[in-house]
């Protein structure tokens, strides 16, 4: 069995927490934060069984600042 990390960003619509995993492109969500990320594992997991990543390299996670009006 394979592992590795895995990137989530996690956000509030409404009354719930969105899960998004950029580097497979699952979402899930959940009434908490925790919720929302052990869903978006069992959905990666699930996906991942069918659909095999192949062996790449990790992408860099950073962030950037923009102006706008």
């Amino acid at each position: 069995m394979k592992q590795r990390v895995f990137t989530a960003i996690v956000y509030k619509e409404g009354n719930l927490y969105v899960s998004e995993c950029p580097e497979v492109g699952t979402v899930s969500q959940g009434e908490t934060i925790e919720e929302a990320i052990n869903n978006l594992k069992e959905a990666t997991e699930l996906y991942l069984e069918e659909f095999p990543l192949p062996n790449t390299n990790k992408p860099i996670l950073t962030t950037f600042e923009a102006s706008y009006v």
